[in-house]
């Protein structure tokens, strides 16, 4: 019997991700050998910059730069992680009372500014809150992993080490966008007033749970095994399948055309950000074999 394909995968653990990580799924045909680092953004520069990785989990707005650049990574279509953004803009609410509108002329904090999270929530600050963005000084604390990408002129890196959440409850940042990563601290506030119901609302409205990370391989790996990608993409489905309590509702969906919708927001809102310079079609980001997966 043939011994199975190991590949070095960047795969953090999340409820979807457990029965892969913890070996309830496995395969005869290919192993999926963990190696990435426990937060798995500090494996994309690895893997694009460095090709450290076979497959594994990517931000959607990293692949979206890494197909713009040439990058030899495909996505397999079925989100590993994704959420509501509207809560992941937030202030001291003890040092400012604030409105959207308020951080137009004033320093925000960012990871990097590529960073999905960063689009999602300028995106709804833009289109739901009127916020010019480009008033706004994007105060980020690292570059993005494309070494070709520069960030748009009104970015300024903040000192290395720099900590943006205590940066914003000092009054150093008049704002942060931030996800998990946030200071929980009852002076905390969100920015978009009512988040959670803004987001139902925005739900109901569009139908998208806006992707933050999707599964890519390499497009070498793709092309010869194909027979190896689909076993890839049913271990996913079957872990996602396997999720304690059921996946999170709402989730971002499986399949192409399923998360069309998404993707090609997550498309048009990288261009207007200046994250990426061109569109490029959401039929572009997958090949014949990834394209037909989950149908």
């Amino acid at each position: 019997m043939t011994s199975p394909t190991i590949l070095k995968t960047n795969l953090a653990q999340y409820p979807v991700t457990m029965a892969i990580r913890d070996g309830r799924v496995h395969s005869d045909l290919v192993t999926l050998d963990c190696c990435g680092p426990k937060e798995a953004h500090n494996g994309f520069k690895p893997l694009l910059r460095e090709n450290a990785f076979d497959c594994g989990e990517l931000a959607i707005v990293t692949y979206l730069q890494a197909k713009i650049y040439k990058k030899p990574y495909v996505i397999l279509p079925i989100p590993v992680s994704g959420r509501f953004q509207h809560h992941c803009a937030v202030f001291n609410k003890e040092l400012f009372n604030l409105t959207p509108k308020d951080i137009e002329g004033k320093k925000v904090g960012v990871r990097t500014y590529a960073q999905t999270t960063g689009l999602w929530v300028r995106g709804i600050l833009r289109h739901e809150c009127g916020v010019d963005l480009d008033k706004v000084t994007w105060m980020t604390g690292g570059e993005g992993h494309l070494a070709e990408y520069i960030d748009p002129p009104n970015c300024v890196r903040l000192p290395k080490g720099s900590n943006i959440g205590q940066m914003m409850l000092d009054g150093e940042l008049t704002a942060t966008l931030q996800g998990n990563d946030a200071p929980v601290d009852p002076r905390v506030q969100y920015l978009v007033p009512d988040a959670k119901a803004a987001a139902k609302a925005w739900y109901a409205r569009t139908g998208i749970v806006p992707i933050n990370h999707m599964f890519v391989v390499h497009e070498k790996l793709s092309r010869e095994r194909p027979d190896i990608v689909r076993e890839i993409f049913r271990m996913l489905l079957e872990s996602r399948n396997l999720t304690e309590g059921g996946v999170p509702v709402p989730y971002p969906p499986v399949g192409l055309e399923a998360n069309r919708k998404g993707l090609q927001l997550a498309i048009d809102w990288a261009v207007d950000q200046k994250i990426i310079p061109e569109k490029i079609t959401v039929d572009e980001l997958f090949d014949d074999t990834t394209a037909t997966l989950g149908q």
